[in-house]
């Protein structure tokens, strides 16, 4: 028995932001239901694969669906989308709000036909003068304050090096989901939650980063000065980095004394916490010099023994690999048929000790029948609307992709 089994979603979003909040919600035992286009989510043709459709990207955020293909262009398919509504408990998209209205699933509409239904709009920004445009990680990395932390540490605009603004908003709008749930549990009644990408990355960039900001006046720029330092990055060693973390008095006085310079401890710069905020930038860069003067494993030995945190740098293509990761059984590898043996990150909480399974993203349009007919279509209504075919695949890998978030 899985959290939200007996749940069912229906997903019209696209790309990573809904995709990765519905995951989420399959992962904790929900029948999500992935409504595509003929042509598929573009993530299905994103990065390598071994058949098309069925591309490494569209496998990140897809595990443990089904798919139904319906264009919406055409009336029996808005028909059949009606009747799939009528047998969910969330309804999810990720378009443009002017577009709802043409389709037949404005929120006001779905709602009042569907009172207990929660529905949820996953949108670039709130109504206000932003609404209404296309909403994309590196938008809303640069809109939100990302790129200006990248330039006060590393000294130029960056974005960060993973699609931080879909990722956390997915998870955003997955606990969102699953508090309006909760809320029809108490109140019988569905809800209208709105997650707007812009907005929600500004509150996770400003927990720490609205600082002295926060009180009127104000008592300081915006900014925690530990992580914006350029030395907080993995420290040097004599034959690698070292992920090394001393925080407290104690561990600073363990790590001076360690290094033969225990009279630093007592250097009105670093004596407490509040000083080395104020003085991280000298203190990182100092730590650093130390650190080169042994290899990786001495100071791993080194800090367990004084019990500052600390670890060794894990590599993108060896986590798999990880002592932990392989013992906790982190990765699940499926056996599909045509594809062979495929590797995924494993759910990663547990329930009573239990980690949920997953089970393989789906093909496109591989359920569409069979949910049709189950929602109350004629099987002439689902023949009229799988007249609808996608577009045979040419043959080979197939091509690279922008990770794009709102169509």
């Amino acid at each position: 028995m899985t959290p939200l089994q007996g749940l069912r979603v229906l997903d019209l979003s696209t790309v990573i932001f809904g995709p990765l909040a519905s995951q989420v919600l399959a992962d904790y035992g929900a029948e999500v239901i992935k409504v595509e286009g003929p042509e598929g989510d573009s993530t299905r043709h994103t990065g390598p694969g071994v058949e098309p459709g069925m591309a490494a990207m569209f496998l990140g955020a897809n595990r443990s669906k089904k798919s139904v293909v319906l264009d919406l262009k055409r009336p029996e398919a808005r028909d059949a989308l009606q009747a799939l509504v009528a047998t969910a408990d969330v309804f999810m998209h990720s378009m443009r709000p002017q577009k709802l209205a043409g389709l037949g699933i404005a929120p006001d509409e779905l709602r009042a036909r569907h009172p207990r239904l929660v529905y949820a709009s996953l949108l670039g920004f709130l109504p206000g003068p932003y609404a209404g445009r296309p909403a994309y990680d590196d938008v809303i990395q640069g809109m939100s304050g990302l790129a200006d932390l990248m330039s006060r540490q590393a000294g130029e605009m960056r974005y960060l090096p993973t699609i931080a603004a879909d990722k956390t908003c997915a998870h955003v709008a997955a606990h969102a989901i699953l508090a309006a749930l909760m809320q029809r549990e108490r109140t019988g009644q569905g809800a209208f939650v709105e997650i707007p990408m812009f907005e929600s990355m500004v509150g996770f960039n400003l927990v720490e980063h609205l600082y002295g900001q926060h009180f009127e006046p104000a008592r300081g720029p915006a900014g925690y000065p530990r992580v914006l330092a350029p030395w907080r990055r993995p420290c040097p060693t004599a034959d690698g980095f070292v992920a090394m973390m001393p925080y407290t008095d104690l561990h600073w006085q363990r790590f001076f004394a360690e290094v033969g310079v225990p009279e630093l401890a007592g250097d009105p710069r670093f004596a407490d916490i509040a000083a080395r905020t104020a003085n991280i930038a000298d203190l990182l860069e100092l730590a650093c010099q130390f650190t080169r003067r042994h290899d990786t494993a001495h100071w791993l030995e080194v800090c367990e023994r004084l019990e500052i945190p600390a670890a060794p740098i894990g590599r993108l293509d060896t986590l798999p690999d990880d002592p932990h990761l392989a013992q906790t059984g982190f990765f699940e590898q499926l056996e599909d048929e045509a594809m062979g043996t495929v590797r995924f990150p494993g759910v990663p909480v547990r329930f009573d000790g239990q980690r949920p399974g997953i089970a393989m993203p789906p093909r496109l349009g591989a359920h569409t029948r069979t949910l049709l007919a189950e929602a109350g279509c004629s099987p002439a209504q689902i023949d009229a609307v799988m007249a609808s075919k996608p577009p045979t695949p040419t043959s080979g890998a197939a091509p690279l992709q922008p990770a794009s978030t709102t169509p």
